[in-house]
This record gives C-alpha cells, structure tokens and sequence, in this order.
C-alpha cells in the first residue's frame, strides 16, 4: 500500500492535478440536483444516467458535501491553519443487476446501496496561485461483511475567475479483503448459480481515478457546474470473472442554488 499514496505524490508534484475552487473552503452553500452517467458497477460495460444530488454546506462543526466524490456529511474541526479532522456518514452506491445484462444473465444478486461510519483528515494550502486538497478519507460500512475502503484524494484549482473554476483530481481507493470480496468476490453458492467460476478477492487497491471538474455562475444565486472522471480498476478486482472493462467513465452536470 505504501508504493500507491508515494506514486500519486510524485504525479501531483510532476503536474498541476486535482480539483478546482469548488472543494476549496466555500464561502456559499449550494442545494440543487443534476444527472450522472455511471457504470452499473467498476468493470462494467455500458452506462447508465441517474438524478444526483448537489450539496454543498460546511457550518460550525457540521457539514454535508458531494464535492469530493460522494454524498457524505458529519462534523469536523480545524486543527491548525488549514488541517482539519472530521467525521462523516456517507452514502455506499449499492450494484442494481437491472441495470447490467451480464449480472442478469448470470442470475446475480442485486447489492442494495448501504451507509458508511468513518473519519477523515484534510490538508489545504496553496502552491502560489493554485489552491491544492489532500484528502484522506477512511469508510466503514455499517453492514460488517461489507468491509470497509479508504481514499486518498489529491485536488487543484488550475483555472479561476468571477464567474468560471476548473480543476483536476487523482484519487486511490483501497478495499479491506472483506470489501473487495463482497464487491468482487464469489462464492461456491454464487459460482454454481451463476455459471461463473469461483473467486476470492483480497484486500488491496480497489481503483485509480483522475478527473476533471468545473463551475460557471450563472448569476449570483445560480451555478452550473459538471465534472468527468476515469477509473482504472486494481489488483484482485481487475481478476474478478464480474469484470468486462478494465476502465470506468463518469461524468456529471447539475445546477445548484448558492445562498
């Protein structure tokens, strides 16, 4: 696991990577909704577009937030000038097999979407004009055979004016071995049943993503704001007989109220 968060640190420092303005510390909060294109699951092979939520506020000590990849929301402090802590309870998208050919076809179980517990550490500074996040972030899932994964998410405003922000962002995500079998894995059960053979995921990197963001003020009350992503899927999950694509797309546009 070491090798990972020492690459990731050496391609920020190579290239102005991560996100923009929009998950630097907001002085607004934003409520709206949008539509996302995503997988039905990492490794899958075709799309699907969903409504999404658009949140954005951070108060004293609370906060909720979609900006950093999921819906989540919690408590957190600042340490010192630009570290904070926190704790957060976060969404687990689930995998529907309505929305894959290849999971009905091989009769597979719908994994309905969950609830995480977790707690995360945050860093932001600035590199001369350009405003750079490091998130680490570590979710448990309330359900135990769930298992649990941690993040490592580098962002950097590379663009702002009045009105537009842009932005890129790297993150790795590791699965314990009780995630990466629970997302990846199959049993004797599920093999017989399926077609497919059995397998036994362990734990380890789960993917690698980088991505593009944006925002646009519409005026002062209105944005719009959209982002693109790719994902790499990693080590025992890139084996998995579920996977019919090593790589994922996302990609979303809303439009959310600032008050």
């Amino acid at each position: 696991m070491l090798r990972i968060p020492a690459l990731v640190a050496a391609i920020l420092l190579a290239s102005p990577l991560a996100l923009y303005a929009e998950e630097a510390p907001p002085v607004s909060t934003l409520l709206g909704a949008g539509i996302w294109s995503r997988p039905a699951y990492d490794g899958a092979d075709r799309n699907q577009v969903v409504a999404i939520p658009v949140v954005r506020y951070y108060g004293q000590p609370w906060f909720a937030r979609t900006t950093f990849g999921m819906l989540e929301g919690g408590a957190r402090a600042e340490l010192l000038s630009g570290f904070n802590i926190g704790a957060q309870l976060a969404y687990e998208g689930g995998r529907d097999s309505a929305e894959s050919a290849f999971l009905a076809s091989h009769h597979l179980a719908t994994l309905a979407p969950s609830v995480s517990l977790g707690v995360h550490a945050e860093l932001e500074k600035n590199i001369g004009p350009m405003p750079l996040i490091a998130l680490l972030r570590y979710r448990q899932d309330v359900d135990s055979e769930r298992g649990a994964q941690t993040d490592l998410r580098l962002t950097a405003g590379i663009y702002g004016s009045a009105r537009l922000n842009a932005g890129v962002f790297i993150q790795t995500t590791w699965a314990n071995a009780k995630s990466a079998q629970y997302y990846y894995g199959l049993t004797a059960q599920q093999a017989a049943s399926s077609g497919l053979p059995g397998y036994e995921a362990q734990g380890g990197t789960l993917f690698n993503a980088a991505g593009f963001l944006w925002s646009f003020e519409l005026d002062p009350k209105w944005m719009l704001l959209g982002s693109f992503e790719g994902r790499k899927v990693r080590g025992d999950a890139l084996d998995s007989p579920l996977q019919q694509s090593s790589s994922s797309h996302y990609a979303s546009v809303g439009l959310a109220y600032q008050f």
